[in-house]
C-alpha cells in the first residue's frame, strides 16, 4: 500500500476488501491508514464493518448524498445510514 500511496494527493479505492473475509478487511483498513495520512482517500465501500474509521462519511442513494458525516453523526440522525449499519452490526451481537 505504501508504494500506492507514496506522494499521492489523491488515493482511490473501489472495494478494496470486498472479497476478503472480516479479519482480512479489517487488516487492510487498518494498513491503509497511516499510508493514506495526509491525502485525500477516498473508498467505497457496501459493508459497514470498517467505514466507521473514516472521518467523514457520504451515503449516497441513486446519486445522490442522503447522509453525510462521522459514524456517530450519522447513528444520531437515526436515517438510512443508523439503519443498514444496524442491520449488519445486528447479526454480530
Amino acid at each position: 500500500m505504501r508504494a500506492a500511496t507514496h506522494d499521492a494527493v489523491l488515493v482511490i479505492l473501489d472495494e478494496p476488501a470486498a472479497a476478503l473475509d472480516a479479519q482480512a478487511e479489517y487488516d487492510v483498513c487498518l494498513c491503509f491508514q497511516e499510508p493514506a495520512r495526509g491525502c485525500t482517500a477516498l473508498l467505497t465501500r457496501h459493508r459497514f464493518s470498517t467505514v466507521h474509521m473514516a472521518d467523514r462519511i457520504l451515503m449516497l442513494e441513486d446519486g445522490r448524498i442522503i447522509g453525510a458525516g462521522n459514524h456517530d453523526e450519522l447513528i444520531a440522525l437515526g436515517g438510512r445510514y443508523a439503519a443498514f449499519y444496524e442491520m449488519q452490526a445486528g447479526r454480530y451481537r
